[in-house]
């Protein structure tokens, strides 16, 4: 149903280079590896046949197996996603705690705005504002790309650190989740404050300190262990529109590339990707949140 396809243009492009069209459909169906001919139903059980024994086609673009291309961009999407999500959670957390021990307080007001605002900005919005005052205006980052232009591949500090660089941008736009993980912290916090268990703590003279980490934070940051594993397949859809901003060659970048260029096998192995990130985070986070939190097992 999308305008145009893969198929079509590449016969136009050969066409205008002076190949005959009867040969240049020839070419784009060798480079393809498809017959246009191939009823639908059949063309679909060797696909789903192929993509069970790991095989996820040829990108028609890049003239690579979908799996190598994606395979080379996925680490790179992992790296920036792993950080985003533990940087972000911890900065929620610990703001979350804060708000909740004063709450009421200037400190509680003044921090519950600091997460409303990062809550509510998309993080494609900061992410154009970092790059047009911290990469544009100052230089202080690079304005694109995902490693350091001439630096050697490997485990030495001009390339790690040339990495580290280029990822510092796309990792900082992501932490607007810390906005929603601090109110939630802060929520489950004032919650747990309410409970009998906490003033029979007191009653016994354990200390503030104690009762804060052992008590207080243990059992607030239980409901967040869900959302953590959730925001994880959403951050891998965030990076489609993150990754173009920053032109950093990962899965969404890729795949947003794809998405221009009617490249549909490497589309169908990023949404697969994707899908599977998503499902297992959800099914990971039922199977242990009652090892996490031992009074959400069911007592035979």
């Amino acid at each position: 149903m999308m305008p145009g396809n893969i198929m079509g243009a590449m016969i136009t492009r050969m066409t205008q280079q002076g190949i005959n069209p009867g040969r240049a459909r020839e070419l784009v169906e060798l480079r393809m590896t498809i017959d246009p001919d191939e009823p639908l139903l059949t063309a679909y059980g060797n696909y789903v046949v192929d993509t069970l024994q790991g095989n996820l086609g040829q990108s028609v673009y890049y003239g690579e197996p979908v799996t190598d291309v994606l395979a080379g961009a996925l680490p790179w999407t992992l790296f920036v996603l792993s950080w985003a999500v533990f940087i972000s959670f911890f900065i929620g957390i610990t703001v979350g705690a804060l708000m909740a021990y004063w709450e009421g307080g200037k400190l509680d007001v003044g921090l519950t705005s600091y997460a409303v605002l990062m809550g509510s900005i998309p993080f494609y919005v900061l992410a154009i504002l970092l790059l047009i005052f911290l990469s544009y205006r100052y230089g202080l980052f690079p304005n694109g790309g995902r490693q350091p232009i001439g630096a050697d591949p490997g485990f030495n500090l001009v390339y790690i650190s040339g990495i580290i660089h280029h990822a510092a941008l796309p990792i900082i736009s992501m932490l607007v989740a810390s906005g929603v993980a601090s109110l939630g912290m802060r929520g489950n916090s004032i919650r747990v404050l309410g409970e009998d268990y906490l003033r029979v703590a007191r009653l016994r003279g354990l200390s503030d300190i104690t009762i804060s980490t052992q008590y207080v934070a243990r059992n607030a940051v239980l409901p967040m262990y869900t959302t953590l594993l959730i925001s994880i397949g959403e951050m891998f859809g965030g990076s489609i529109v993150l990754e173009q901003v920053f032109q950093y060659r990962g899965l969404g970048w890729y795949m947003l590339s794809a998405t221009h260029q009617r490249d549909y096998p490497l589309m169908m192995g990023g949404f697969m990707i994707i899908t599977l990130a998503i499902v297992t985070a959800l099914l990971l986070a039922d199977l242990t949140y009652g090892y996490v939190d031992p009074r959400a097992r069911r007592t035979q």
